[in-house]
């Protein structure tokens, strides 16, 4: 098995470091990521410009882009053989809910399967203790499990992990999406020329987190394994707009 790793955080995260070292032995391991911190950066591809790739002495490469760019770059001729797998993280910390629209750590997955590769983000919840081996044990198992998965195109694994020991995890869940409560309001500071400067403010917190949901998994204890699907149409509208759109075309005239 040849496996791409990617993630957000940048290059030098211990969280990818902890899953190139974790998955040895699984396959062959080649790792493309950001030079620098992208969080937040979702699908973002760097178009008004060429990339610069540079190898470091680990044999990690790095690109002076978003995480989407070095998926793309990795997969779209960086390398002179293809990719079984994309494994994007470990992420510093969650991805539960609606972080997945801001994280470029699931945009770096969902790149991988929109070049078609099965493709799993994995984020560690983090809560101090830091243990990113637990997280990529957790994407060893996923990977040695022999089981065919058939999540479909456009279907990545989003994984979010409990901040524990191994030992001390629940089990597994699958789970849906649950939502975040609205953001807490920006932050206004002042740099040293007296200039107004805005933090973003924290992410709210679980709204919509009742059982079933990734964020009441983790908070009992056990890994969220959550498939997500990117296509952003709205199905059970369709219907009802079709009827409105057909009442605008008889108020229009009829048009030809």
């Amino acid at each position: 098995m040849r496996i791409l790793l990617s993630n957000d955080d940048g290059v030098h995260s211990p969280g990818l470091v902890a899953l190139y070292e974790g998955l040895q032995g699984l396959g062959e391991l080649e790792v493309v990521a950001p030079d620098r911190d992208h969080s937040g950066a979702s699908n973002a591809l760097t178009l008004n410009r060429p990339l610069t790739v540079e190898e470091h002495p680990n044999g990690f490469r790095s690109v002076d882009g978003t995480p989407t760019d070095c998926v793309h770059l990795a997969v779209n001729g960086l390398f002179d053989r293809g990719f079984d797998r994309v494994v994007s993280g470990i992420n510093t910390h969650a991805n539960l809910g609606d972080d997945i629209i801001y994280s470029g750590t699931v945009a770096a997955a969902t790149e991988g399967r929109h070049l078609g590769l099965p493709a799993i983000a994995v984020s560690l919840v983090n809560d101090g203790h830091f243990h990113y081996e637990t997280a990529a044990r957790v994407v060893r198992l996923l990977l040695e499990n022999k089981l065919a998965l058939q999540l479909g195109p456009r279907s990545i694994l989003n994984v979010n992990v409990p901040d524990l020991p191994w030992e001390r995890l629940n089990g597994f869940r699958v789970t849906r999406l649950g939502h975040r409560e609205r953001a807490e309001g920006a932050v206004p500071v002042t740099c040293p020329r007296g200039k107004q400067r805005y933090w973003i403010g924290a992410a709210g917190k679980g709204g919509d987190a009742g059982p079933g949901t990734d964020f009441h998994a983790i908070r009992e204890g056990y890994v969220s394994i959550t498939p997500v699907h990117i296509d952003m149409t709205r199905h059970e509208s369709l219907s009802e707009l079709r009827k409105w759109v057909d009442g605008l075309d008889a108020m229009a005239g009829g048009l030809t």
